[in-house]
């Protein structure tokens, strides 16, 4: 889940995050919450790992009603991705409103970036803000609890892609320290070239696999979802010819070169 689910207004608030200070109630004067309030009581709740009751302030609420007790779990790893790349610091600057929506601006402070200004849009709904916009609140709507799984999906997919071509840099690397000779993914991961993280599935929602030839003199690479329709639904395959990717239902994409 970045860190981060592929929704631009998720992504955009996560990094957009509000200071905890003076909010000692979570959703006090819930009748009256400004958009500020709003956006600062949505982040207090993801930082502190309340999930559902973040969720419920935002467009986001008609998905995570939704889900079963044992879906919310099987997502909670992604909810902890988001809350853990909250920066600690940021200052509340400024609000607009224009009739049924608003503007909430903030600044983030993170010592190892430059301080930057982040707009958190935000919709009039029943009388109460809540974050998100018109847009998203449509298609978050449709998907209902569906949502967050297909950002999931998404986002792994984006994510395997760059994943191939870091793999890719790796062999380049790894062979110039080694004679001209590739190296499998347990060798890539002991040279620090790629995550340990691709040694299992938790965090990136697949399967790697690096095929050496006899010689070690070239190589190919493939990725498969641990669980299809739930952490992915292409699989990958990475050749001399570049990254392809299909739904073969989990299963490895058929187009593979052969490694004598």
């Amino acid at each position: 889940m970045p860190t981060a689910f592929n929704s631009r207004i998720l992504v955009a608030a996560l990094c957009a995050v509000l200071g905890l200070a003076g909010t000692n109630l979570l959703f006090a004067n819930q009748g009256k919450r400004s958009p500020s309030d709003t956006v600062r009581d949505f982040y207090k709740a993801m930082r502190e790992r309340r999930f559902r009751e973040a969720f419920a302030i935002s467009i986001y609420k008609p998905a995570i009603e939704a889900l079963t007790q044992q879906e919310f779990e099987d997502l909670r790893p992604d909810f902890e991705r988001l809350a853990s790349a909250i920066p600690e610091k940021v200052d509340l600057t400024g609000e607009q409103i224009s009739g049924n929506a608003a503007t909430v601006f903030v600044r983030v402070k993170d010592e190892d970036k430059p301080e930057q200004a982040e707009p958190v849009s935000l919709i009039l709904l029943d009388g109460q803000w809540i974050v998100g916009d018109l847009e998203n609140q449509e298609i978050v709507k449709k998907a209902g609890k569906e949502f967050f799984f297909k950002a999931r999906i998404d986002t792994h997919h984006t994510e395997v892609q760059d994943m191939m071509r870091r793999i890719a840099l790796a062999q380049v690397v790894y062979s110039q320290q080694h004679n001209g000779q590739f190296g499998d993914l347990a060798a890539l991961i002991a040279g620090g070239l790629i995550p340990k993280d691709l040694e299992g599935t938790a965090t990136t929602g697949y399967r790697f696999r690096v095929n050496l030839s006899a010689d070690k003199k070239s190589w190919n690479a493939a990725a498969e979802p641990a669980e299809y329709g739930r952490t992915g639904k292409l699989s990958f395959f990475m050749d001399a010819s570049g990254v392809r990717s299909g739904d073969v239902a989990g299963k490895p994409l058929p187009l593979q070169s052969a490694i004598p």
